[in-house]
């Protein structure tokens, strides 16, 4: 029986899903191989990366317009899914956002982050 979840997310652009892991530490792997989960399954990923089970890992794959989150939590350590999902779409909303703004013509002045994990970017436009 298999125990892989696949979570929908609105992620659609490949360069900010690659920033945002590489912001919170996950080296990935582009080469298309296959997520593991228990038992030694496998399963199809664009995207992958380790976690601290070297049986199991966490792959990224696209589905229509997004990419979706395959995983077998079941077996992963250290890592919970909703706080890494949470975290992840907290950083590809920062570089989507960044990206946007300065298609726009915005520049960052400033950035701060919050204690409680809060973004806060200060830009401006020259006209």
């Amino acid at each position: 029986m298999s125990h892989f979840t696949r979570i929908k997310t609105k992620m659609v652009e490949k360069e900010f899903l690659l920033n945002a892991l590489k912001d919170l530490g996950h080296p990935y792997q582009e080469d298309g191989s296959e997520v593991r989960g228990y038992g030694g399954r496998k399963t199809p990923a664009e995207i992958k990366i380790a976690t601290s089970n070297p049986d199991y890992s966490i792959g990224f794959q696209k589905s229509g317009d997004s990419y979706e989150i395959i995983a077998d939590w079941y077996g992963i350590r250290g890592l919970k899914q909703h706080q890494f999902v949470e975290r992840l779409n907290q950083r590809y909303a920062y570089h989507a956002t960044r990206a946007r703004l300065e298609e726009q013509g915005f520049t960052l002045v400033e950035e701060e982050n919050q204690k409680d994990g809060q973004i806060h970017l200060l830009v401006r436009r020259m006209a």
